[in-house]
């Protein structure tokens, strides 16, 4: 079997790194540079502190703060206006998944014509773009290393991504100390997206032995670690793991692809503003009930590696993993769809629009239907 595995980022990992951005801005010579976040990043000073090491460099600087959970094509189109009249020639984006998502979108503008919304789906970006420095404040979206932009089009009311491997960051300064300020409802939604970006890689149709490999490490050190740095904020070595994770589960599921979590979750987010995490945490128990008799020997896996003992009967053993799941978004407080505000009347609404999502081409189980994506609503609600 021939298969490819795409992996770009070069990669500084550490408590106080940094302090090597100075050191990489002069590489690039750059002369101007925006920095991106959004004011979650700011309250918690860490914008400061980015901001700082910038100037050790001797660079002007222009700042965007305007950043937005799940951002749009407006804010994007808004941004890239700034940047291109400030003649911008590298990005640092600091924060989780909106500023570095947002990030890759105003760069792609900087040296492709058009509008952002034109390069939506797989390699639509033509020409290369500027150099793009990402320091990931969260462990969750894996950003900082994926060719994945998730954008919304408030007009078609859709999540839509921008897959291209011209996007992804070309330097990333992982500083667990950045993640410290995270309150455990951000950590907890964060770390359940990492959780779900490892399990529907690893269960995808598009799924290597490279990538499985990536998904499964990933998992080990997300489902270890979780409950400790949600209960603990300030345990460093937990955090330090949790990024560690995330990064290595970004290696797998770049290259594999997500499913109907995903699916369902963009559409939350589009029609209802729903955090990323929170929407993807809950309804994954119910999805991998869902998909578990297409991919049993894979669900026994999963559960395996997490320490869970199986029984022998595969019949069984193949819903461990999605019951551990149900256990661990109720530990860590993760709201139903209900408590998000969702309304039995929207459900059909979502159904449909969830059947429109390219990502199911990549759920393992397929022939989707409303009905299936109705009951699996009503049980995370």
């Amino acid at each position: 079997m021939a298969y490819n595995f795409f992996v770009k980022s070069d990669i500084v990992f550490g408590r106080g790194s940094v302090k090597e951005l100075p050191g990489i801005l002069r590489e690039y010579k750059a002369k101007k540079v925006m920095l991106v976040y959004d004011s979650g990043v700011k309250q918690a000073k860490i914008a400061d502190q980015v901001l700082e090491e910038i100037k050790k460099a001797e660079l002007e600087v222009i700042i965007f703060d305007g950043v937005i959970p799940n951002p749009t094509n407006d804010v994007v189109e808004k941004a890239a206006e700034i940047a291109k009249k400030a003649q911008i020639d590298v990005f640092v984006a600091v924060g989780g998944g909106s500023s570095i998502d947002l990030t890759k979108a105003i760069n792609i503008l900087m040296t492709n014509p058009g509008s952002i919304g034109e390069y939506g789906g797989i390699g639509q970006v033509k020409k290369e773009v500027l150099p793009l420095i990402a320091i990931p404040t969260t462990a969750g979206t894996s950003s900082e290393i994926t060719n994945v932009s998730a954008l919304i089009d408030t007009e078609k009311v859709i999540k839509y991504v921008i897959i291209d491997n011209k996007i992804v960051p070309d330097k990333v300064i992982i500083d667990p100390e950045f993640t410290m300020t995270m309150p455990p409802s951000v950590t907890a939604a964060t770390g359940m997206d990492a959780i779900t970006h490892a399990v529907e890689s690893y269960i995808s149709n598009m799924a290597t032995p490279l990538t499985e490999y990536h998904s499964i490490q990933g998992l080990k050190y997300l489902h270890q670690n979780l409950p400790k740095v949600v209960r603990d904020g300030s345990d460093l070595l937990a955090r330090e793991r949790m990024l560690l994770g995330c990064v290595i589960t970004g290696f797998g599921f770049s290259n594999a692809n997500l499913g109907l979590v995903h699916a369902i979750a963009h559409t939350l987010s589009a029609h209802f503003k729903l955090a990323h995490g929170m929407a993807n945490a809950a309804v994954l128990p119910y999805v991998m009930e869902y998909n578990a008799d297409s991919c049993s020997k894979k669900m026994i896996d999963l559960a395996k590696a997490i320490g869970l003992s199986a029984s022998g009967d595969p019949e069984e053993d193949k819903l461990l993993f999605s019951r551990e799941l149900l256990a661990l978004i109720k530990e860590l407080g993760i709201k139903t769809l209900s408590q998000q505000g969702i309304e039995e009347k929207d459900l059909p609404m979502l159904a449909e629009d969830v059947l429109q999502e390219p990502v199911l081409n990549f759920n393992p189980k397929q022939g989707i239907t409303r009905e299936d994506i109705l009951q699996i609503l009503r049980k995370a609600m």
